[in-house]
């Protein structure tokens, strides 16, 4: 169980905020990952706060420590091309575990925040509007991607996709797209000029998917 950094009591699975004190909570980090603040501010405003992100370096990450940004207000991050994938592939050391169904389905039924308000985000480097994806198949987390700069996620969710891999999350969607039953590039990458009446669930989204990917070996 996750506790406040400041008071101690427990925090709920889908936020970082403390129901006591009030304290926001790097919930993905902290007494999970080794890293040191690499540079405390740079030039890039956090999507949602404005403030300025830090740059922080993961160590153990290979060769070279990963350098992400990270807001210390909100404990967002952002991950450049390329660098969330690595993010996984070294964090989770142990992937071969079976997949677990079940256990993928408890986690986004837990860790969803059911009550967030639905926003489009700026890219921290280009300052256009992000587009809103699935991130993969049955992983529950929708994350804010600028297709030339990288990804952000909000807080909580590396530690939702960290489970999500765990359990076989990964593996399960590279199944899925080798046998051809979702597309290796997926459909519902949202522009944020689209109307916002689009799917945000990602329980929505994975239908969606399922609907579409049917659709398309039907007309093939």
């Amino acid at each position: 169980m996750t506790r406040c950094s400041n008071c101690s009591a427990p925090l709920p699975a889908n936020t970082n905020q403390c129901l006591y004190c009030c304290s926001h909570n790097d919930i993905d980090l902290r007494n999970k990952l080794a890293f040191v603040v690499a540079q405390e501010q740079t030039s890039k405003p956090c999507p949602n706060c404005q403030t300025e992100l830090q740059t922080i370096g993961l160590s153990h990450f290979g060769s070279e420590p990963l350098q992400i940004e990270r807001c210390h207000n909100c404990y967002g991050l952002f991950f450049e091309l390329n660098e969330i994938q690595r993010f996984l592939d070294y964090a989770v050391v142990d992937d071969s575990m079976p997949i677990n169904h079940q256990h993928i389905d408890t986690i986004n039924k837990d860790r969803y925040p059911k009550t967030q308000n639905v926003k489009y985000l700026k890219c921290p480097i280009c300052q256009n509007f992000m587009g809103r994806t699935l991130f993969g198949y049955r992983s529950g987390v929708v994350v804010d991607c600028c297709p030339k700069h990288g990804t952000w996620l909000d807080s909580g969710q590396a530690t939702h996709l960290l489970e999500w891999k765990k359990m076989g999350g990964e593996l399960l969607a590279n199944q899925k797209k080798q046998s051809g039953e979702i597309p290796k590039n997926p459909p519902h990458q949202f522009p944020s000029t689209m109307a916002t009446n689009i799917p945000t669930n990602p329980f929505e989204l994975d239908l969606l998917q399922d609907v579409l990917s049917l659709l398309t070996k039907l007309l093939d």
